[in-house]
């Protein structure tokens, strides 16, 4: 479903301009995007110095810049009349977030005249000495559940006690390993010193990403409730959230790359089925810099969605596993599972976090800002489609893979911890090779609903054990 309003155009218009490939293929002409020839489509800084002058000259504000791209900001009339385009919107239906049954439509940019969804070409003009073209930020999604505030839920729920109880990583404090020394950067909409951390000595400090203000606050409540899954595992981590903008992900997690640090775990994804638009080649960059570099690079695979960039290579992609009341586990139904079309024979997920079921993932009890948007979101309804609490309580009951990326963070967490010269491989390998296979269930139906079990007897969902994982290391908790 896709149809263009007139007048919908956004007052500030976030882009990354791309100068020009030092190996001589623009990004946007790419195929596979790795950390193995990520270097070629990178710019000297001859002409990403250049680059950005020019576009600073020309009225563009700049609020990030490296060779693999620079973030600007303008009117939708300077982007016009600077690439002698035009821009437009476009209504395109998504699944709303944390709502695998329902469907809403975002607006999406485009020009007139795309050569692919969102580019604004700059051949025959004269920006084209320095630029291969330029990619329109789209709007990303918080891949959370759906259930409002409740503080003592009369149904089967997780605390965060039971979180890191049921991921084997509550035997790992025992002794002593908790991700102490180890820097795990957060990239979502925000983080608030809620009274739960305060209680327990959890600390944070928050980066705002280009576009955003107010570092105090976490007005949407979803980075603040999912980073206490996190700390459920890593109670002892270096712990830093990048404040994104939801039309801005790539300069957040560019962002977040500055920051030093070991971790990147992000539950903000584009929703990509196909190659498409303009913006991907750009973000596969910049994964594939930060995991070449030895950054190990957590995302959430996604609820019915196509989450990108959970399917990059260099990605560990979380999905998600439900544990009853009863210790029996199965693949959620809520969470994604999937065959990528943009990595060829990319499976995704590597291994999963716990995450309820459908139909709205109504699961572990998390604190949340009072009065965030998450707080309030649908707090006078019953369970499963609310839980019937007042707004403004300061807790959300829910989950999705968006908590589960911040779990199994916190089990790699652990892993640095125990061996600083783990690399991202090698610890993707750590987590599947020492996790518990899960035989009952499938996936989200929205993404093909892949059964635990493959035809071929392998095992497609794999909760991560803290425990085992380090074991398997030789650090028996």
């Amino acid at each position: 479903m896709a149809y263009r309003i007139d007048g919908r155009l956004p007052s500030l218009v976030y882009a990354q301009a791309s100068p020009r490939s030092q190996g001589g293929e623009s990004v946007f002409d790419a195929g596979e995007i790795r950390a193995d020839n990520v270097e070629d489509y990178l710019a000297t800084d001859v002409v990403t110095q250049r680059a950005e002058r020019e576009l600073a000259a020309a009225g563009f504000t700049v609020l990030d810049s490296s060779p693999a791209g620079i973030n600007i900001a303008g009117p939708p009339e300077l982007y016009n009349r600077y690439f002698e385009t035009t821009l437009i919107t476009e209504e395109r239906e998504v699944i709303q977030p944390g709502a695998v049954e329902l469907r809403r439509t975002r607006t999406f940019l485009d020009t007139a005249r795309a050569d692919r969804p969102g580019l604004i070409s700059t051949r025959g003009l004269p920006a084209a000495e320095f630029l291969e073209g330029v990619a329109l930020e789209q709007p990303a999604t918080t891949l959370h559940g759906t259930a409002a505030p409740v503080p003592k839920p009369d149904y089967w729920h997780l605390t965060t006690d039971m979180v890191a109880e049921y991921l084997g990583a509550r035997a790992a404090h025992d002794q002593g390993i908790t991700g102490a020394g180890v820097r795990l950067v957060m990239v979502d909409t925000g983080w608030e010193p809620h009274p739960y951390f305060r209680e327990r000595g959890l600390r944070g400090t928050v980066v705002l990403g280009p576009g955003t203000a107010d570092p105090e606050v976490d007005e949407d409540g979803h980075g603040t409730c999912e980073s206490a899954n996190a700390f459920a595992v890593a109670p002892g981590i270096d712990f830093t959230m990048v404040k994104a903008k939801d039309t801005n992900l790539l300069a957040a997690f560019n962002t977040a790359l500055r920051q030093q640090p070991d971790i990147i775990s992000m539950s903000l994804e584009y929703h990509v089925k196909t190659p498409e638009e303009a913006i991907e080649p750009m973000l596969a960059v910049a994964v594939s810099l930060a995991v070449r570099s030895g950054v190990v690079v957590v995302c959430a695979a996604g609820n019915g969605h196509y989450a990108f960039p959970a399917q990059h290579p260099g990605v560990i992609a979380v999905g998600g596993v439900h544990r009853d009341e009863h210790g029996v586990h199965r693949a959620s139904d809520y969470a994604s599972a999937f065959t990528s079309t943009l990595f060829l024979g990319r499976v995704v997920p590597d291994v999963c976090g716990l995450v309820g079921m459908r139909p709205g993932a109504t699961y572990i009890l998390l604190p949340a800002p009072r009065g965030s948007s998450i707080d309030q979101h649908r707090a006078a309804k019953p369970y499963p489609d609310g839980d019937g609490t007042t707004p403004g309580d300061g807790w959300v009951v829910l989950s999705g893979t968006s908590a589960a990326a911040p779990q199994v963070a916190g089990v790699c967490a652990l892993l640095r911890q125990a061996d600083r010269e783990l690399t991202p491989r090698r610890i993707r390998t750590l987590l599947q090779d020492s996790a518990l296979d899960v035989d009952q269930g499938a996936g989200n139906p929205d993404t093909g609903g892949l059964t635990a079990l493959a035809p071929d007897g392998t095992h497609r969902f794999k909760l991560v054990r803290a425990d085992r994982a380090l074991s398997l290391l030789g650090r028996r908790p």
